[in-house]
């Protein structure tokens, strides 16, 4: 998925789709109230959803519910969330400031690539209509079931891109699961505010911590200048 634009050196960014590249935090929270209604639980404020929320989803709604969610209940909440997700959705938008942010990186030589948690076969499309697919040397979303950790397809992510060096490499993201995929994968981590976790989540997990994007990328390049 996308294309290369001469030599890259230095630093690889894999971005996060989800409430970082992608500002669809109004979509997510009325999904997953969506999802709540389905087994009878009441709505939350984003405020709310963005201090609970966790990877994997299932302990996420554990921590709603005060137990994990049974498999029936798993089902109907997983299918009213995507369901209702993608009506929603289609009235979100990049990121402010995303499209010349992508494009200073690529036009400086460096690589960038996607990895989400977002189904594949949804993501691909959509990077399209939104007009930066050349931007990316690499586009991957989700191709298993939902509700899992980011870990393994971080990992295979970057293995299978080409001379990209993991040391050199910084994930960026709004979840504490982009770390903890980044650093299993050897790679290092900048999370942002802007999307699915409170500032103070985002801060316990140990990787530096940005509430603009423009932050997240200057970063980026200390940690890979310093690794």
């Amino acid at each position: 998925m996308g294309r290369h634009f001469g030599m890259h050196t230095g630093t690889h960014i894999v971005w996060d789709w989800n409430g970082t590249l992608f500002h669809d935090n109004e979509a997510v929270i009325r999904a997953s109230n969506a999802a709540f209604a389905a087994v009878g639980l009441e709505p939350i404020t984003l405020e709310k959803y963005r201090e609970l929320y966790c990877i994997p989803i299932p302990k996420f709604y554990e921590r709603l519910m005060g137990r994990l969610p049974t498999p029936a209940e798993w089902t109907a909440m997983d299918g009213a969330f995507h369901q209702h997700y993608e009506r929603y959705a289609v009235d979100c938008r990049l990121t402010e400031g995303v499209e010349l942010l992508l494009a200073g990186w690529q036009e400086a030589g460096r690589s960038q690539s996607i990895l989400s948690m977002a189904g594949h076969e949804q993501l691909v499309p959509l990077v399209s209509q939104l007009g930066i697919a050349e931007r990316f040397v690499r586009v991957d979303g989700r191709t298993g079931p939902s509700g899992g950790s980011k870990t393994e397809y971080m990992v295979r992510h970057l293995k299978v891109l080409d001379g990209v060096a993991p040391e050199r490499t910084v994930v960026i993201g709004d979840a504490a699961d982009d770390a903890v995929a980044a650093i299993a994968a050897g790679a290092q981590a900048v999370l942002y505010t802007g999307g699915s976790h409170s500032r103070a989540s985002l801060e316990g997990v140990g990787a530096p911590v940005v509430d603009t994007l423009v932050e997240a990328v200057r970063e980026a390049e200390r940690l890979a200048a310093a690794a």
